[in-house]
């Protein structure tokens, strides 16, 4: 699910530039894995640096902005100082943090953003390769009105149902990457080693896919993923074994949807999707991440009131003026408070809240953000009838188990449905590791792994459907 105060990074724009080291300075050489944290969002970050004749070269990946080994500018160590830049559309990119061991924390600032960052040393012994999986890979894609889409399809010898991933809100990839962790990933793998066969996606705008995103909403990608289920009962080797839906988040939500579409639906599984408007996701979502992350009761009134009055322009098409006003003041107030570094690196505190809030409207004023703002996502669920598996994290603040798991199991009850499972997995964030707070802001430290009842659960429940279509309620 969004995160409505964030902040996106422009697209990267960049030229070489000469780079800087002390001689004495112990060496950063190798590869670096971490994220920038901004207003509660993680982006993926790798950085690279290695030592050369003039110096300390250094370029960064980030995935989910298609960048790979983008020159980085101004590269500095002075212990335990480490400074660099990433010229880019709206502005440079910022980086000053400090090295200790195998981490480098510290702040960043550009254009329309403002947080931090954190890297840690890739283990330097090489990997051994990993042997061929016990599967058959395949490169595809399928056409739609919309576009053709980019594709990944694993296939286990003797597949006893197949499976489409749809992922969560935001450009993803295929693998759902964020902060290096790719859960569509494993999923993928540890599905097709059980027996069933599965296909990720690039979504609309990234990858190989070439389907727009600029006008999509929820319901277009609701579309898509009937789509997608065509293209796997369009298989020889699929087309007499059960199909159905896998989304996480947002891909929760078009799933259903998909399902009331199309008969071919047999099944879904969702984790973390929401039951409830957007506009409650939001606002319950911003006061416990605000919260975890030590806001204010007043600063989170605050905000809370700013977004009600976001959502009222939203449906209105009025009051954008006024909203971009205190939005504005709301901004440099948060700017204000960062330490002198931070305000140093920023310059200019008015054009950079300016930037910000520009940014923030153009989401709110989207054709996605109207869909989302009052989709009720029961209205879908009361319609399905196919066995449903809804899967929830106890500490996800993006999407709160309790009252999107009551909000799901009243609706499909509602519809009559008799095959719908819940399970919340204790000490499980948005992503399914195992968190502390369950804060996005976690994301990027954690292991890049699920907790260990997730995978089974997935594998087990479909397998029992797939052999025994219809089951009783069940709820743990």
């Amino acid at each position: 699910m969004p995160i409505l105060t964030a902040a996106l990074l422009a697209a990267v724009m960049v030229t070489a530039a000469p780079v800087e080291v002390t001689p004495a300075a112990p060496a950063l050489d190798g590869v670096w894995d971490g994220a920038i944290t901004i207003m509660g969002t993680e982006l993926a970050i790798t950085v690279e640096f290695a030592t050369r004749g003039d110096g300390l070269a250094a370029v960064i990946d980030i995935p989910q902005q298609g960048a790979k080994a983008v020159p980085l500018t101004n590269v500095v160590h002075r212990p335990p100082e480490v400074r660099f830049e990433l010229p880019a559309g709206p502005g440079v990119a910022t980086f000053a943090g400090t090295a200790r061991g195998n981490e480098i924390a510290g702040s960043f600032a550009q254009g329309g953003a403002v947080g931090t960052f954190r890297l840690t040393r890739r283990a330097g012994a090489p990997v051994a390769a990993a042997a061929a999986p016990p599967y058959r890979e395949e490169e595809v894609a399928f056409a739609t009105p919309a576009g053709s889409f980019a594709c990944t399809l694993t296939l286990p010898a003797h597949p006893a149902a197949a499976v489409a991933l749809l992922t969560g809100s935001g450009p993803q990839n295929r693998d759902e990457e964020i902060v290096s962790f790719k859960p569509f990933r494993l999923i993928a793998d540890h599905l097709t080693r059980a027996g069933i066969a599965t296909l990720r996606c690039d979504d609309r705008g990234v990858g190989g896919t070439t389907a727009p995103r600029d006008k999509a909403t929820t319901s277009d990608f609701a579309d898509d993923a009937v789509a997608a289920v065509a293209f796997l009962r369009a298989r020889p080797e699929l087309d007499a074994i059960p199909v159905g839906l896998l989304g996480h988040s947002e891909g929760g939500v078009a799933a259903p949807m998909a399902a009331t579409r199309s008969k071919e639906v047999a099944f879904l599984v969702l984790l973390s999707a929401t039951g409830v408007t957007g506009e409650r996701v939001l606002l319950e979502q911003a006061e416990l991440i605000g919260r975890a992350g030590g806001a204010s009761d007043a600063d989170l009134s605050a905000e809370s009131a700013l977004q009600k009055r976001l959502f009222k322009a939203a449906r209105s098409g009025a009051g954008w003026d006024e909203v971009a006003a205190e939005a504005r003041a709301f901004t440099l107030k948060k700017l204000q408070a960062l330490p002198a570094e931070q305000r140093q690196a920023i310059g200019d505190l008015g054009a950079f809240a300016d930037r910000a809030i520009a940014g923030q409207l153009a989401m709110a004023r989207s054709p996605w953000f109207a869909f989302f703002l009052d989709h009720d996502p029961a209205v879908a669920l009361a319609q399905v009838r196919c066995p449903v598996l809804a899967l929830f994290g106890e500490k996800d603040l993006q999407v709160p188990a309790g009252p999107n798991r009551d909000a799901i199991a009243a609706a499909l009850a509602r519809g009559g449905n008799t095959g719908a499972t819940t399970r919340v997995f204790a000490g499980a964030n948005h992503l399914y590791q195992h968190a502390v707070t369950g804060s996005p802001s976690e994301y990027a430290t954690l292991p890049k792994e699920f907790v260990p009842e997730l995978l089974p659960a997935l594998s087990e429940w479909i397998r029992t459907v797939a052999a025994e279509p219809r089951r009783g309620p069940v709820a743990q």
